[in-house]
Order: C-alpha cells, then structure tokens, then sequence
C-alpha cells in the first residue's frame, strides 16, 4: 500500500495524512487477478476505478470483423478503466485485460462518491487524475491524426520507456496505430540513427 500512498503523494498539494490515508484505503479493496485474465470484459458494465500496484493491463477493442485494436496500455501506479462504462452505467465495448499478473486496489462507484464527500485530499487527486487524462489523450488523438508512424513510435519510447520491457511488438504496434511490419521498419531505422 505503500505504493499508493506516493502516487497520492504526487497529485495532492499537501501531504496525505496517516488519518486521511486510511480513510482513502478503507474504500478500497484489493484484488490479484492472473495473466490474461480480464478486468473488464466487452459487454460488461464497469462497476470499479482499478489502480495497479503491480502488473500491466491492455484495454481493446475488437470490431465487428473480428480485428483487434489496443486502445490503452497500463503499468504500475496507472488507472485502467472504461470512463464512459463507469459513469453512464452502459455496457463496456472494451475489453481490459491483465498482460501480467497483477495486484489492483478497486474502488466502486458508490465509495468514491462517499470518499470524494469525505476527503477532500482524494478529491484533488481525482482532478489532478482527470486532467492528466485529459492531456494524455488530446496528445495522442494529435499524434494518431497528424503524425507519422516514426514520430508516434519515437513520441512512444520518450514517453513510456517501460513500456517495450513489458508488451510486444504487435501489442505496441496496434496502440501506435500501424502494422508490425511497419513498427519493425521504424526500430529499425531508429536503432540506425
């Protein structure tokens, strides 16, 4: 829990506090699912804010012809969620998948409700939380538009380094956007340069 406690640590203006802090881990409750297990599964309605205390997850979409598109990708100290399953209550079109076994901290809707009433220090984090998202998703939404497949890939490595330790190839390819094929090209020209 430790963990979590310094990830709250860097998104609150003032230090949590031992009260607050078990207050903020009372609502919680911890959960391990094992590798390609699924927290989330398409058709499903999201009933829980997951944080990662250990592990890595994918979120995917499959379309109607069987494709696979992987639509985020999370690590440690990383929220993997369906926002829009969460808050409307509608089912899921995604798919999160735990790529490594892993150690969650869930929260319900309900208690982040109660909790965000009780501490405003939990409240912060979620703001902080939100527009940290926010920006994170306008970036790539620009990037997926108007960059090319290098410049995604080299954007990737900058910002998400631990990431090529922990998925494959055509794991990272499908995130960025292109083929494998292409991702190999770019590698390849960037371990030239």
């Amino acid at each position: 829990m430790k963990s979590f406690r310094n990830y709250l640590n860097r998104y609150v203006s003032k230090l949590v506090s031992d009260e607050e802090f078990d207050t903020i881990i009372s609502h919680f409750t911890y959960k391990k699912i094992g590798r390609r297990d699924y927290l989330l599964e398409q058709g499903e309605i999201s009933k829980h804010l997951a944080f990662i205390l250990k592990g890595a997850m994918r979120k995917y979409y499959i379309d109607n012809k069987g494709k696979e598109y992987v639509v985020d990708l999370y690590i440690e100290n990383w929220w993997p969620e369906d926002r829009e399953s969460y808050v409307l209550e509608t089912p899921s079109v995604y798919n999160i998948e735990a790529w490594e076994n892993c150690e969650l901290l869930l929260i319900t809707k309900e208690d982040t409700v109660q909790l965000s009433k009780k501490c405003p220090v939990f409240t912060e984090m979620l703001l902080r939380l939100d527009e940290r998202n926010k920006i994170a998703t306008q970036k790539r939404i620009t990037s997926t538009i108007s960059s090319a497949a290098k410049d995604r890939y080299d954007d990737f490595v900058k910002s998400y380094p631990e990431f090529l330790q922990r998925f494959p190839q055509h794991i990272i390819a499908s995130y960025l956007g292109i083929t494998k094929d292409t991702l190999s090209r770019v590698r390849k020209q960037a371990f030239k340069g």
